[in-house]
């Protein structure tokens, strides 16, 4: 059973589709100064946020394994991703996973440390962590598209 109720809804901000829902929680992630490549989600039914309260939540189609290979570590997504969002934290989250060596292990906050090239720092419910650097959840793409948005202007 879905955590998002009709309220919440009428509360947020809310959007359907998965290419605006895309460019919504890349949006968000850096409105809140956290590395754009954090969730990627595919497939994402609908989105939203209740900037009140800083309540988001994530649907997709179906729960979503990553790897994020600058630090070799699996990340599962649920089909639905809840969390409450302020500067440079995500509180309460739910729905993320990761594995850690042989059992995936629920992550419920993450948040950064002397932003922004500092490191980021994911919490279990039990209170163990581990940080990495920020640049293992950066996307590429988008840089490249500034650096090349940037050349065209210098032409």
């Amino acid at each position: 059973m879905s955590v998002v109720t009709e309220e919440i809804k009428a509360k947020a901000e809310f959007y359907q589709g998965d290419q605006l829902c895309q460019e919504k929680s890349k949006e968000l992630l850096k409105e809140i100064l956290l590395p754009n490549g954090l969730l990627p989600l595919k497939d994402i039914e609908e989105c939203g946020y209740v900037r009140e309260t800083g309540f988001v939540w994530l649907k997709q189609k179906k729960e979503t394994t990553h790897k994020f290979q600058k630090i070799g570590k699996l990340v599962s997504y649920a089909t639905e991703v809840t969390a409450y969002v302020e500067q440079h934290r995500i509180k309460k989250l739910t729905g993320v996973k990761t594995k850690e060596l042989l059992i995936w292990v629920t992550l419920n906050e993450i948040y950064v440390d002397d932003p922004p090239a500092g490191k980021i720092t994911f919490k279990t419910p039990a209170g163990l962590f581990r940080s990495f650097p920020v640049t293992a959840f950066e996307v590429e793409e988008e840089a490249k598209e500034v650096k090349e948005a940037v050349e065209v202007k210098e032409v």
